[in-house]
This record gives C-alpha cells, structure tokens and sequence, in this order.
C-alpha cells in the first residue's frame, strides 16, 4: 500500500491516472484524504461536514467499475472538497449561516451532479463567509478557517475553506464560487490555483444566490492543469439555469497541456497598483511580468480609469442583489424559526428569525443595498454603480479590441494574508482585498489566479491574476500553463512543497 502522505501530494491527474491503471484503487486515496482531514482539520477548520461514507460509496463505485472494465473519466476516483454554497441532497447546505443550519436540500446543484457523473469523490462541504459575503472567512457562523501557511491568518474569502483544504493536503480539488473574487484572492493568499470562469459558462442552479449577476462558480486546485480538468468537468450549457451560455466549453484542457506565451501580447492595469500594495507583493508581480516578456510575450501598458471606480460600484451592485435574494429567508419557507410560540405575528416571527440566523456582514449589506434600491435613492445609487459598471465592461473591450492585448496581468491582491481579527471591525480595509478582482466580475470576464513565489517580508503566497476577454477562457490555461512550469523549473519544485506541516 503507498504511504499516505505520498498520496495526499499526487496531483489530481496523477492521482486519476494510478487509479485508471490499477497502482491506487480509489478506496485507497479516499481514505488517505479522510485520514488527513481527521489529523489536520481540528486545527484548519476547511471542512463544515464531512461525509465519510458517502464518499466512501462513491470511490468504491469507482473501483467496480475499473474492474469491469469500464472506461473511468479524467477525474475519476479523485476527491474533491466543495463549498456549502452548492445544494447536496446526501449532505446538509448551511452557506456559512446558522439561518440554514442542518438543512438537506430535496436536490442536487448541477455542478454537484456534474462531479457525481464525473466519478469525482465529494469528501466533504467546506467553511465559507456567510452567504459569500466576506474576503477572510471570519464571517462564517461556525467560526473562521485558519491559512495552512500560517494559522493565526485568514485563507482568504468567502471560500477560504477550499482553499485551506487544497493547502492542507485535505483534498486535491476543490469547489468555489466568485462574486468579487471569492475564488481568486483564497487562491492568492493559500498558494494556490483559482479560476473564475465566464459568467455563464458553469452553471448557478442550485448554488444559493447572493448576488445573481455577478455569482460564477469555478475550480480550485494545486495546479493549473488539475484545475482545467475540473474547469472542463463542471462548465457547459445547463437549461435550467437562465444565466447560462449555451456555447461549446473553451477548450481547456488543452491549452493547459500547451502553456505559452510566445508571441502574445500582455496588458499591464495602471491602475492596479500605487497606494496599499505591500512591497512584496509588488516585488513578485513585477518578476512575474519580466519573466512573461522572457518567455517571448509583449508587456502593454494600458489606462482603464474606470477600474477606480470599481469597488464603489461593486458595494452597491451586490447589496443590492443580496437584499432581494435573501428576502426569501422569512421563516415561513425553510430553515431556521424563532419566536413561534403562537402569540406572535408572521412579521414578527420573521424579525426575530433573521436577528438571530443572520450576522453583522449580512445584516450590513441587506441593509445597504436595501436602502441603495428605496423609493428616491435607486437612481442617485443602483443606477449610477451600473453605468459605472458599463463603463468598466468598455475598459475591458477597449484593452482587448483596439489595445490590441490577449490577457491582462495583476496582482491578485494588494497584500499577503493578514492576521485573523486585524480587519474584523473594519469592513472598509476588508474590502479593498477586492480591488484587483472585483472589475473582472462586474464585466463578466474570465480570470485566474495562480502563484507567484512568497513575499519576502513575511514568507506568505503571493497571487499572480490573469484576466482574459469573455468565453476566452482556454487562454489563461495557456498563460498560467507556461508561468506555472516557469516558476517550477525556477524554484526546483511547486510552491506548496514549502507550505508548512501542520
């Protein structure tokens, strides 16, 4: 039997490829990731619920299949951690909240069914900012994830315990969901990969809404080509979700085993960088744009000034979503009831429900996007953030029509992982962690993160953003691929090999 810890660092398509050829049966690795979860999670706290014996049922659905002979997909056999953001009908759904503590939907989301008829083994639901609304994961009813690189620092948000799961060695992949860069900045400050495919181009049904225009779910790995694998199981056209793009999937998978950069041309933000950047941060980005020019790629600099609007817009857009979808937390539906002793009114009931299922960061942005929408203020507000998100989507097709660029590079985020608490009574400094991602989702775009090095004043991951037009997806799998394997050759391994042990 191979050593466990030799398992939990396979990469997923070196762990699918020892399952499909008999060296690992899925068993094996389910239990190798449970094993690690049940020594490390006390500490890290990726996981919300752990389902051993589903899992455990799916992996040896797996191995009876390869004894059958029967042909096992990309991913099969590989476990995968995935945000309680996601209906499971095996497993409760919380999102983060104590409003829906313990409910088991009557249904699948279809990506969760997507992962199920990939053979892909779900371990588990993972930790998150209620409801998605956060950039730390401090905001999770059920207490906040600790960064594996550090534990007393956040993992980055709202899907930090994905991301501390990869980190961790817990799974090998992962699900998240981007709203402003929930997938993007956990990714930066774990050092790890995160994706945010197209808006539209994975579906939304049964991932619970918190702000409808701007949610995308996406992949989260170790590496870029386990995340264009994953990318390519769970995206496609779904009737059931209106949002939905009804276009071939980008091809992926490919452009991940070809990376190059040879011959493009990249765009440098201006207005991505300046005030609140840590140095290191800069130091990084700057190496990483050097190493694209020495990889054969053109480096453009480009002035997009609507981009420093951006946050200002996204804090009114999302609220004001938010305040709308969560308006079906009444307590007369599902979830959490309080204060239904029969001498109350349903109004009432519904207060006193909310009050006690709801935490301050919800409270928050109910309530700001609830008066963003009120009678008088609706066009001063709501309407002013979308012309200003017109505009942002203009910058993009501006840089990527006549500026002549195919991706954009960034920082993922202006700083390393900060330490748990520092930001808590500060929603303004939690925010900005948001400056470099938020435009991408309030034009609809593509965009990854991966990797580039530590911070050479604190140790901690640094993020390297590659933003690419809409439905161009397979190009940052093709940027990422070659800066991917640049940094390996560089450094003579992947970047979390040096993770600390927990």
């Amino acid at each position: 039997m191979t050593d466990i810890s030799t398992i939990i660092k396979l990469t997923a398509a070196e762990t699918a490829a020892k399952i499909a050829s008999g060296e690992l049966t899925a068993v094996e690795v389910t239990e190798a990731h449970l094993a690690r979860i049940e020594a490390v999670d006390e500490k890290v706290h990726a996981f919300l619920h752990v389902d051993r014996e589903g899992a455990l049922t799916q992996a040896r659905a797996v191995d009876a299949k390869r004894a059958a002979g029967e042909k096992l997909g990309p991913l099969a056999g590989v476990p995968l951690a995935l945000k309680d953001i996601f209906t499971t009908q095996d497993m409760p759904t919380t999102v983060g909240s104590k409003i829906l503590e313990g409910w088991v939907p009557p249904y699948d989301a279809t990506v969760t069914k997507r992962l199920k008829a990939a053979d892909v083994v779900i371990l588990g639901k993972t930790n998150m900012d209620e409801f998605a609304m956060g950039s730390s994961t401090e905001n999770s009813a059920y207490g906040p994830t600790g960064n594996p690189w550090d534990l007393t620092r956040v993992p980055g948000g709202s899907g930090g315990g994905s991301s501390a799961a990869l980190a961790s060695f817990e799974a090998p992949l992962a699900i998240g969901t981007d709203t402003g860069g929930s997938i993007r900045q956990p990714a930066a400050l774990t050092g790890t990969v995160g994706v945010k495919p197209t808006y539209g181009g994975v579906s939304r049904y049964g991932m619970v809404a918190f702000s409808s225009s701007l949610d995308q779910g996406g992949p989260c790995a170790r590496t870029v080509l386990d995340a264009a694998l994953l990318h390519e199981a769970i995206a496609g056209h779904d009737p059931l979700d209106s949002t939905s793009i009804d276009a071939p999937v980008p091809p992926v998978v490919e452009a991940a085993r070809n990376g190059s950069v040879q011959g493009m041309r990249v765009g440098v933000v201006k207005q991505f960088s300046g005030e609140g950047y840590q140095a290191g941060v800069v130091q990084r980005f700057n190496e990483s744009v050097e190493l694209l020019k020495s990889l054969g790629a053109t480096v453009v600099e480009l002035d997009c000034p609507s981009f420093d609007l951006g946050l200002s817009a996204y804090y009114l857009i999302a609220p004001s979503e938010c305040s709308s979808n969560l308006a079906r937390f009444d307590a007369m539906r599902y979830g959490l009831r309080v204060g239904d002793d029969g001498t109350r009114s349903a109004e009432d009931v519904t207060a006193l429900t909310r009050e006690a299922g709801f935490g301050d960061e919800v409270k928050r942005r109910v309530i700001l996007g609830t008066y963003a929408l009120s009678s008088g203020y609706y066009d001063a507000y709501y309407g002013s953030a979308q012309k200003v998100r017109t505009l942002i989507t203009r910058d993009f097709e501006k840089a990527f029509g006549e500026g002549g660029v195919d991706v954009i590079v960034s920082p993922t985020t202006p700083t390393t992982a900060f330490p748990i608490g520092e930001r808590a009574d500060d929603p303004m400094a939690m925010y900005l962690a948001d400056l470099c991602t938020i435009p991408t989702n309030l034009a609809g775009n593509a965009a990854m993160s991966l990797p580039c090095g530590l911070a050479p004043e604190d140790g901690l991951p640094v993020g390297l953003q590659i933003i690419a037009p809409a439905m161009k997806d397979d190009r940052l799998y093709k940027v990422g691929a070659a800066i991917e394997a640049a940094f390996v050759e560089k450094w003579g391994h992947p970047l979390l090999e040096e993770a600390p042990s927990l």
